[in-house]
């Protein structure tokens, strides 16, 4: 062999190894589903993703607890007690003939515009033969259109609901209530209609600059980093004890830089990992990232239309005080994560790479104390608006001991476990989470979640990053309940 063909033949095995190693590596980002993980990506079919709901936990201002369903309904939860129901007072030998009376109407004459298309209207009634029943009455916008809605007893004489799908314009509304008196009773209404106006469109901030206005609750429309860190969380949890049904529910999680390799792992809220009444993990979980910039038609399951695909977690790792108590006592470790494998666990449009905190760059999460009074951001996915990713802005506060708090914050159901970032560049859509969405009131505006500074948030993201838990366990053990002193 002469020179010039021994150069020909050098070449020609280059090019072949080149070409060879261009393939591989695409071939590397093809999504490779494990066999172990298909039954989620098949568990989830149109009937079942729209019979989810938000799980989503509040408090009245008595305490007690409740879950949040999608048309307002209010559930007692954990420590919450019975749904107050109607007893009839012994009769006092006259006939009762005066209709109940309110007072504390919200909103009321004077509110500010309700941002969102979603509001929660509420007033104390009061009955010598107690209350029967009540509904709220909304007018349309130039209308004489109305349409009723059952409110529900969430204490003492509170009576409310939370009705969404709203649209711009100025509204009405007044409630009617029923008492207990003998026969049909006697029926009380509002003496005027009560105004109210609604924005959908929140009040925006300028991308890239923080002037202190205030976000309730808008679309996040900046793109950036955490358009591809957050998404929307799917999975079931047991309607009891024994497990033999389970209901869907929707949450949303971050992806975060945990430093580690052979998994990622996204922070959300505990109650979105683990059910603390019936003492179970939740099974059947995908995760979908950036999913509001889908090129499909809301959450219709359909990994090949999301822009970086759909990805199981294998597991889920909360605090040990989370699962041995009840929410509310347990409120304070209302923050967990899920465990996702770096092989194994995509399936959908193929990403830039198989793991899933380098296809999305993760967000560092800040255990340091952040700053009272500095503007935050939370986020998180809108239930009502799917598949819109929606946020709230304002300074950081506290409520009680336990909790952060953003006073004005109106992110609706499905937003639980979303990032609160502490300072959010809107030009950039970077910064560091400090905590996730946690809780709400049932009749007031407020976000609350959980200090990850000086407790055992760290200690439980550190076991998330070393732990396994065997692909066979059964359902509602698909995780790791972790003591941290």
């Amino acid at each position: 062999m002469n020179m010039k063909t021994l150069s020909l033949a050098l070449f020609v095995s280059v090019w072949l190894v080149m070409v060879s190693f261009s393939v591989n590596s695409e071939a590397d980002k093809t999504p490779k589903l494990s066999e172990s993980k298909k039954h989620v990506i098949e568990h989830w079919t149109p009937a079942r993703r729209n019979q989810a709901i938000p799980r989503d936990l509040v408090l009245d201002r008595s305490g007690n607890a409740f879950l949040k369903g999608r048309n307002g309904q209010l559930t007692p939860y954990g420590l919450a007690k019975d749904d107050p129901k109607f007893n009839r007072k012994p009769d006092s030998g006259s006939k009762d003939t005066t209709a109940p009376s309110f007072a504390n109407i919200n909103p009321d004459v004077d509110a500010e515009p309700i941002i969102g298309d979603s509001a929660t209207f509420s007033a104390d009634i009061t009955d010598d033969s107690g209350v029967r029943s009540a509904k709220v009455i909304i007018r349309y916008p130039s209308s004489t259109q109305t349409q009723s809605f059952s409110a529900n007893q969430t204490s003492g004489d509170t009576w409310s609901v939370t009705i969404e799908g709203f649209t711009d314009g100025d509204w009405s509304w007044k409630m009617e209530a029923k008492d207990g008196s003998s026969g049909k009773g006697n029926t009380g209404a509002f003496a005027d209609w009560v105004d109210f106006t609604i924005n959908t469109a929140g009040v925006p901030v300028d991308p890239g600059t923080d002037d202190g206005n205030t976000v309730t609750n808008s679309s996040w429309n900046n793109g950036g980093s955490i358009q591809n860190a957050a998404g929307r969380l799917y999975f079931e949890m047991p309607n009891n004890r024994r497990m033999r049904r389970w209901s869907g529910y929707v949450c949303s999680g971050t992806v975060t830089n945990d430093g580690v390799t052979g998994r990622s792992i996204i922070i959300t809220a505990a109650h979105c990992v683990y059910d603390d009444i019936n003492k179970a993990f939740a099974r059947n979980v995908l995760f979908i990232p950036n999913q509001d910039q889908t090129t499909g038609s809301g959450t219709d399951l359909n990994c090949n239309n999301d822009p970086i695909g759909c990805w199981v977690p294998s597991f889920g790792v909360v605090d040990d005080d989370w699962t041995s108590r009840t929410f509310p006592d347990n409120i304070p470790w209302d923050y967990a994560f899920y465990v996702v494998e770096d092989s194994g666990s995509h399936q959908g449009t193929a990403a830039s790479s198989e793991t899933l905190d380098l296809a999305v760059n993760g967000f560092d999460v800040s255990f340091d104390d952040p700053v009272y009074g500095e503007f935050t951001h939370a986020l998180g996915y809108s239930y009502s608006d799917d598949p819109n990713f929606m946020y709230c802005a304002e300074e950081l506060t506290t409520e009680g001991s336990d909790n952060w708090w953003l006073a004005s914050c109106d992110l609706s159901g499905g937003s639980s476990g979303g990032p609160w970032i502490q300072p959010m560049d809107e030009t950039t859509g970077t910064g560091v989470i400090i905590s996730v969405n946690s809780w709400g009131y049932t009749t007031s505006s407020g976000m609350a979640g959980p200090i990850l500074f000086n407790t055992s948030a760290q200690c439980v993201f550190d076991k998330a990053k070393i732990t396994t838990v065997s692909s066979s366990s059964s359902d509602g053990y698909a995780g790791v309940a972790t003591l941290c002193q």
